[in-house]
């Protein structure tokens, strides 16, 4: 069985996609290739898992300038024919559409070329991909039941997630490895841990905001350690920033990039947040309580949406972006009333593993064997 999975770009494709990926090579011995490009993080993220990655030519359509619409719509059909030429090459039995910019190419070659589809939707509303291929496309796993009217046999599956979220030990079990770089040589059981993350690209307003904060924060919670994850070029100007804070040192340390999330997560009492489809789908299989802050300028608000169902439930708190002075105050205030309250956080973690749903990996995987058999 050969699978071509198409998209990228950020970690919301890029992660679920290789979650598929591996779920059918590793169960069903089929062998999976992707199709990216070469902007996007599956240049990194697909290789070091072992799957061979094919670029295209494909970019951005929605809120962007003119002047990067007219190089995307000059790219899309050079996009297209390279994925023709890839599936004639390949013959895959199916193409799965994750979303992203290559998604668009693969998705259209592969419905020209009368390859079966299956398209990854994780949000509400889709993006403009699917809802232009939704009726073309063979089959759509989704994770709303309201999105299913977008697509041609669509399924409510769930968002694929790693194993390895799913295996963390819930809020009160102690799960602590001094051994890990991240925690200081003098921390003991008795501390807490924020885990602050924007997700592959970073967040800017928690570069600028949390070294604002840092230093109270840790003068406020006794024995609490921050690991931020600032994304690709801003950790060193953001480390920077904490330390002239006057944050103590050893107490906190910024990366650029946490390749092992999953133990991040595990080793996190707090999380600070976008609220991305796959950040949630990821905080629920752990168990894990959040402060989310939706990026403004994504489609259709699905972030926003996304975050009012966690608060909804008392899984997480939601804080709407906006100036940094206002941002510093709000986020001062709930992160150092949520790491005081271990009680609080752990029941809203409880109230975040309600929603995992942890077969959602295999509904997608039988989804395709069902298109690659039939």
């Amino acid at each position: 069985m050969r699978i071509l999975i198409a998209g990228g770009g950020t970690g919301g494709h890029v992660i679920p996609g290789l979650a598929i990926a591996r779920e059918l090579r590793d169960k069903h011995g089929a062998e999976v290739r992707f199709v990216g490009t070469a902007r996007g993080l599956e240049t990194k993220l697909v290789p070091e898992a072992g799957f061979q990655l094919e670029l295209v030519r494909s970019g951005q359509w929605k809120n962007v300038s003119l002047a990067t619409k007219l190089r995307t719509a000059f790219d899309l059909p050079l996009g297209v024919l390279s994925c023709l030429g890839l599936i004639r090459k390949f013959k895959p039995h199916v193409v799965v559409g994750v979303g992203g910019y290559a998604s668009g190419p693969g998705m259209l070659a592969a419905v020209l070329k009368r390859v079966p589809t299956l398209a990854y939707e994780p949000n509400a509303v889709p993006g403009l991909t699917n809802r232009r291929l939704g009726k073309w496309v063979s089959a759509a796993a989704v994770n709303f039941e309201e999105t299913t009217k977008y697509f041609r046999d669509a399924r409510v599956t769930g968002i694929p997630v790693r194993s390895e979220f799913f295996a963390i030990p819930e809020l009160g079990i102690e799960l602590r490895n001094p051994q890990l770089r991240y925690i200081p040589s003098n921390d003991t059981r008795s501390s807490t841990r924020l885990l602050v993350t924007g997700g592959s690209q970073g967040a800017r307003v928690f570069n600028a905001v949390m070294p604002k904060i840092a230093k109270g924060l840790l003068d406020y919670v006794a024995g609490l350690t921050i690991l931020h994850q600032a994304g690709a070029g801003a950790a060193e100007k953001t480390a920077e920033a904490y330390s002239a804070s006057g944050a103590d040192r050893v107490r906190w340390q910024v990366c650029e990039f946490l390749t092992d999330m999953p133990q991040c997560f595990a080793e996190a009492d707090l999380i600070l947040c976008r609220s991305g489809a796959t950040t949630v789908a990821e905080l629920c299989a752990a168990g894990r309580p959040a402060v989310l802050v939706p990026f403004p300028g994504a489609a259709d608000d699905h972030q926003l949406r996304n975050a009012e169902v966690m608060q909804n439930i008392g899984a997480a708190h939601l804080r709407v972006q906006e100036s940094d002075e206002g941002m510093a105050s709000f986020l001062f205030s709930d992160l150092s009333a949520l790491l005081m309250e271990h009680g609080v956080r752990e029941a809203m973690g409880r109230k975040a593993k309600k929603l995992a749903k942890p077969d959602a990996l295999e509904r997608v995987a039988a989804m395709i064997i069902e298109l690659a058999r039939g």
